[in-house]
């Protein structure tokens, strides 16, 4: 499956952005998706997960109860509402999909596709 990520961009400390990932294939298909970034110099990390269902959801401490992962099932779509930024929240983020399980995945390695990834940069 091809993932193409946007809404990257540059604010300031506190704004908000919202980042989508659309998956092609075809419109049958359904994936377990999770979102991750990189910042220079540091790893790839876990951001947010939804399973292909929408039921079962996860964030990575740092951006609980600041960002929220959504989709929209019918269109294999994935958002991620940033809220909040923060300085440390700057880095490319990059859309993940794999096989729907309906289970969180957590690790880079869990996935199958990647996206190209968006550059989110926050200024304080």
């Amino acid at each position: 499956v091809q993932l193409q990520a946007s809404g990257g961009g540059l604010v300031q400390a506190g704004d908000s952005l919202r980042l989508s990932c659309a998956a092609s294939g075809p419109p049958s298909s359904r994936y377990d998706m999770g979102w991750f970034r990189q910042a220079p110099g540091k790893e790839r990390e876990f951001v947010a997960a939804i399973t292909w269902s929408g039921r079962n959801i996860d964030y990575a401490d740092s951006v609980k109860g600041r960002f929220t992962v959504s989709r929209e099932g019918a269109k294999n779509t994935v958002y991620l509402q940033m809220n909040s930024l923060k300085p440390e929240d700057t880095a490319v983020y990059y859309c993940a999909a794999a096989r729907a399980e309906n289970v969180i995945r957590r690790r880079p390695n869990e996935y199958a596709d990647w996206g190209r990834g968006t550059l989110v940069t926050v200024s304080s």
